[in-house]
């Protein structure tokens, strides 16, 4: 879609759903009899988790300390940008079935409507019951790596592999008191940054004793004792879903919409025509800057733009309680789990 806001939106929408995107409700504690484990013990657990297929219900709040989305806006394009943001950002229940890789479902379920994502083999579907939207698009037979729809990256599993995948020398990593999540005991693994020049305080992952499988996650802000985002299984079972549940049929009178997905050969011809990120810091700290020009001059108009952001020394700025995002006045765009303060330095020390 060539509009104003697809092109600044990824910049907000990807690090907050990413940084956010790691919490969870507080993990309750509670009498298990799990063996003794240490925290490396619990990582290779997860590593070592062959189970692949489960469903459950997955519960996600957010208290990032944002302004509320506006409930209209001026286009459907404009409603969009809006609807990614709702998506990653405000509380949701969703109901998930998994059956290996190729077989995937995630239920969004809202008050008065529903998003379906479906992975059906080489079929990919979305559904959005808000208009009777649907996209379709098909996995090429070479692409089996091809990543299954957008919205899974919600469930607890998706989002505690982003963390664990990036722990590094910077991060403290311990176990609490083991917990109980959907009435199945859990290891609490605690990921704690080295440095106090985050915004994020630790991150809990909860770890299914016996599967391996991460049923919840939480990250709590600096300073503070509550998450700012939380995401686990309420329910949880790893019975193999029926077949039938990762089926679809447009709804009669859908609106539906056919999507090519990039191949490999896709993404070696666009490398090179999008602006080329700089990373700055290290671990924790790390701030991602995009050059000047990255977002256009007229989103500055956009009334959504002016209600997440505020203006600061240097441009605008969205703090949340997790992270933060600088859009300067020539146009660059610099993200962090950092203070607004960190971007400011970012954007204003000399070129290296």
């Amino acid at each position: 879609m060539e509009h104003r806001w697809i092109r600044w939106a990824p910049a907000v929408v990807v690090p907050v759903a990413i940084a956010a995107a790691v919490v969870v409700t507080p993990l309750a504690a509670g009498a298990t009899d799990l063996p003794v484990k240490s925290p490396s013990d619990v990582l290779r657990l997860v590593a070592a988790s062959d189970t692949r297929s489960f469903s459950g219900t997955v519960e996600q709040t957010s208290e990032l300390g944002l302004p509320s989305l506006p409930s209209t806006s001026s286009g459907s394009q404009d409603r969009s940008a809006t609807d990614a943001l709702e998506l990653a950002l405000a509380d949701h229940t969703a109901k998930v079935w998994v059956d290996g890789p190729a077989k995937v479902r995630v239920q969004v379920l809202d008050s008065l409507a529903e998003r379906d994502a479906y992975r059906d083999g080489s079929d990919l579907w979305l559904y959005d019951s808000k208009g009777e939207n649907v996209t379709h698009a098909a996995i090429p037979a070479h692409e089996e790596k091809a990543p299954t729809p957008d919205a899974t990256s919600l469930t607890p599993s998706q989002l505690a592999q982003r963390f664990l995948a990036a722990v590094d020398p910077f991060t403290k990593v311990t176990l609490g008191d083991p917990v109980k999540v959907a009435d199945r005991d859990a290891y609490d693994l605690v990921l704690t940054p080295k440095t106090d020049a985050t915004l994020v305080g630790s991150v809990s992952i909860a770890v299914d004793g016996k599967t391996g499988i991460p049923l919840k996650v939480a990250v709590t802000a600096r300073g503070e004792s509550s998450p700012a985002f939380e995401a686990g299984f309420t329910a949880f079972s790893t019975d193999k879903p029926d077949a039938s549940v990762f089926s679809f049929t447009p709804p009669k009178g859908a609106t539906v919409t056919e999507q090519k997905l990039p191949t490999r050969e896709d993404a070696a011809a666009a490398k090179g025509t999008h602006p080329k990120p700089t990373v700055t810091g290290e671990g924790w700290s790390t701030v991602v800057s995009l050059p000047a020009g990255s977002v256009p001059a007229s989103v500055a108009d956009d009334p959504l733009f002016a209600q997440l952001t505020q203006p600061v020394d240097g441009g605008r700025a969205l703090s949340a309680s997790l992270l933060s995002v600088l859009i300067t006045s020539d146009g660059r765009v610099l993200a962090g789990a950092v203070p607004v303060s960190s971007l400011q330095a970012a954007a204003n020390a000399p070129a290296q």
